[in-house]
């Protein structure tokens, strides 16, 4: 078995400098110039691990999928219907990242019946072949596909399925076949589709991290390693691709600052390969607290309402430099934790006499990634109620902090800052620096979704990007179905479809090939339409405006 799938060994990224301290290379999958993962034997870790042995900048994030009318609104009917413009993608390729697909769907085989699908990698089933490179999961050729769905019994030959349904809602709407019966169509209707199941993450992972087994959530290593296999899948195949992440997390410190994020990004940087994601739909949720202190003393108190069915979760706050805080904990009942001072390493546990309930506390000085100070705080079995977390700059001086919550399912309604900020609720990796980050809006009612998350980021670059339909999306469903997609996720497939349309207009039919992936962003941005009086563009909520195609277009004298 591979130590990447072992349950035995926790996954940790690291630094490629520091590999010359780890002799066996058996323990190493490589993923860029810069970072690897290293394999380290711990079927049980101990939540103090973290802190203790490996630092929070080691343990990869987890990450969710962003989704639950209109294509007019985006001028794509506008241009596919000029005869001189007509894009639908041919020999563009869209990459998926996500829950599989289900490719017996008919949104995914073409009039003459063959699958639209060039290759499935499933990393969650280890029968093999893995690609070329690469030391897990199987991957699924077309010709195997094309095997399939001629055969009687399909899945015996190709048994890869996507049970969640958002892969394969996100892949239809990008690139579904058009279907007459049903008035059915992607955006993309002739480009081709290359897909990564992502596996579930390893269990020694969500014990650490604080997230119940049962959460729908997907490993960061196991993302960067999807985005690999695609970027050489487009190599090998000398065809552009536009990348589709439908996924986010408030893990991080919402400034641009984690692995994925910055592979992400520099994948984008090369030409013919782009990169579109969610902005989350953390909105209003009440999962972000923001506290700006400006006189002496120089305290704060903020307060968070537990619901009675959590289990496990975390919480992190992030400071703006120089601040350099201390905290002290009061549960539901009324128990102080000693006040914790931030330190290189650290981590303190916390029993609590009167209620059962168990926290760890790590406030690291210095993470990583950034250079800031974080407070991480993991709870298990919390006492349902008020917490208070007193905070205190021992510098003196004045500060600001931001402090999230976990996103989408894996932390219930019921659990909520008492005084929240909508602001800064972009999810990672929406905070990049170069990728495409949509959030959603309501072509009905030409507004954004409540639930869509706001910018900016933590150190106030501009995001969201740009707005796209995001609420009802028609789309496929497995076993054979249709029905909408609602939320960022769905806004981003949107986009992609967009990016696939330019790709073909600049790279396969030769009007710009040196484009990279920032540039159709930057252009995207451009392009967008601002003609709403009642907003100043950029906001928080908006970005640049709404992706509009065909103004971008129009913007170039086409």
């Amino acid at each position: 078995m591979s130590k990447i799938t072992d349950e035995n060994y926790l996954d940790l990224i690291i630094d490629n400098v520091l590999l010359k301290n780890y002799l066996d290379e058996d323990n190493i999958t490589n993923l860029n110039d810069r970072y690897s993962i290293l394999h380290i034997l711990s079927k049980e870790p101990s939540p103090c691990d973290l802190g203790e042995l490996y630092q929070y900048h080691n343990i990869p994030g987890l990450y969710t999928p962003m989704s639950q009318y209109g294509t007019e609104d985006t001028g794509i009917f506008s241009i596919q219907n000029n005869p001189h413009l007509a894009l639908y993608g041919q020999n563009v390729l869209v990459g998926i990242i996500d829950t599989g697909i289900d490719f017996l769907h008919p949104a995914f085989i073409n009039k003459s019946g063959y699958s639209r699908i060039v290759c499935i990698w499933d990393q969650s089933i280890q029968d093999g072949p893995p690609p070329d490179g690469f030391s897990y999961g199987t991957e699924y050729s077309k010709e195997r596909i094309d095997q399939a769905l001629r055969s009687e019994n399909p899945l015996r030959i190709v048994p890869t399925i996507d049970i969640n349904g958002h892969g394969t809602s996100v892949a239809s709407v990008i690139a579904g076949s058009q279907l007459e019966d049903n008035n059915f169509r992607g955006i993309v209707t002739e480009a081709d589709l290359v897909v990564v199941k992502l596996k579930k993450p390893k269990k020694n992972l969500l014990k650490l991290s604080f997230i119940p087994e049962e959460a729908e959530c997907y490993q960061e290593t196991d993302i960067i390693l999807a985005v690999k296999y695609l970027e050489n899948i487009s190599r090998q195949l000398n065809r552009p691709m536009a990348i589709c992440f439908a996924m986010g997390s408030s893990q991080g410190s919402h400034d641009g600052y984690s692995t994925l994020n910055d592979y992400m990004d520099r994948v984008v940087l090369k030409p013919h390969i782009d990169i579109a994601v969610a902005a989350g739909n953390e909105g209003n949720k009440r999962r972000h607290y923001f506290g700006a202190v400006e006189k002496p003393p120089y305290n704060h108190s903020f307060e968070m309402k537990v619901g009675e069915k959590e289990s496990l979760f975390a919480m992190e706050i992030w400071t703006v430099l120089p601040a350099r805080l201390s905290i002290k904990i009061k549960c539901p009942t009324g128990e102080y934790t000693r006040v914790i001072y931030p330190q290189l390493e650290s981590c303190y546990s916390f029993d609590f006499v009167f209620e059962g309930s168990k926290i760890c506390v790590n406030n690291i000085t210095l993470e990583k990634e950034n250079g800031e100070q974080l407070i991480l705080i993991r709870f298990e079995n919390p006492h349902e109620g008020i917490w208070t977390f007193d905070l205190e700059n021992l510098e003196k001086e004045p500060y600001t902090f931001h402090s999230w919550l976990p996103a989408e399912n894996l932390l219930s309604d019921e659990t909520y800052f008492l005084m929240p900020s909508p602001y800064t609720t972009v999810t990672m990796p929406g905070t990049s620096n170069n990728l495409l980050t949509v959030t959603a809006y309501n072509p009905l009612t030409n507004s954004i979704l409540a639930q869509s998350g706001w910018g900016y980021t933590r150190d106030w670059r501009v995001t969201p990007d740009v707005a796209a339909p995001g609420y009802m999306v028609a789309c496929a469903l497995p076993n054979g179905l249709y029905g909408n997609l609602t939320g960022t996720g769905a806004a981003s497939a949107f986009a992609t479809g967009i990016i696939a349309m330019i790709l073909e207009w600049t790279v396969v039919r030769g009007n710009y090939v040196a484009i990279t992936g920032n540039d159709i962003n930057k252009l995207i941005i451009r392009g967008a339409d601002r003609g709403n009086p009642g907003y100043t563009f950029p906001n928080p909520n908006w970005g640049y405006g709404i992706l509009d195609i065909y103004g971008f277009l129009s913007k170039l004298n086409l």
